[in-house]
């Protein structure tokens, strides 16, 4: 087996037991056993398992990020681009159940504590579509005038909380309720 194709096994096992038996259920033993692998080849590719959970993390984040920043309507009003955000989180985790459950595992643990602080009070200067989004909206006085985390929670934490339910099969999200949806958040931060 090529190497490459290893790696993405073991990253793709691991985010499934991680997601579903959490950071504490499922060890490097079980991982392996269900990758098919030995324990000794998953170290090959990660120093420890600190590092696999925040890997699969990071490579998560990433395809996110690509799939919102393509067709990014970069320089339009804010509240376009916060809806291309707001609706693009919806099409993105509706089409990739496993890795929104395992970015819920993530932000519900110390790692998603961590990244998170690191995140708000050490971005500055990294570019970030959504820290973007809050800077330009204050700057043009569109949005509340709330600190980046309470402006987050009241935007993005509402979609979240429905791709849950929608992922547990209990409210099915399409496209027409994704819309209300996301004007639903812009309605809580626009002024």
């Amino acid at each position: 087996m090529p190497k490459q194709v290893k790696r993405e096994d073991i990253i793709r096992t691991a985010m499934e037991l991680l997601a579903a038996q959490g950071f504490h259920g499922a060890p490097m033993s079980m991982i392996a056993e269900k990758a098919g692998v030995g324990v000794g080849t998953i170290y090959r590719y990660f120093e420890n398992r600190d590092i696999l959970i925040k890997t699969i993390y990071q490579e998560c984040e990433e395809r996110l990020v690509a799939f919102l920043t393509r067709d990014y309507p970069h320089g339009q009003p804010v509240r376009i681009c916060f809806f291309h955000i707001a609706k693009g989180l919806v099409a993105y985790f509706t089409q990739n159940p496993m890795e929104f459950k395992y970015s819920e595992q993530f932000h519900n643990s110390p790692f998603g504590e961590a990244h998170r602080r690191n995140r708000i009070f050490k971005a500055a200067g990294q570019p970030d579509i959504f820290m973007e989004i809050h800077e330009r909206g204050l700057s043009q006085q569109v949005i509340k005038n709330l600190p980046p985390t309470v402006f987050f929670n009241l935007a993005f934490a509402p979609i979240a909380w429905s791709l849950r339910d929608h992922i547990l099969g209990i409210t099915p999200i399409d496209d027409a309720l994704a819309q209300v949806l996301a004007a639903s958040c812009w309605d809580s931060v626009k002024k």
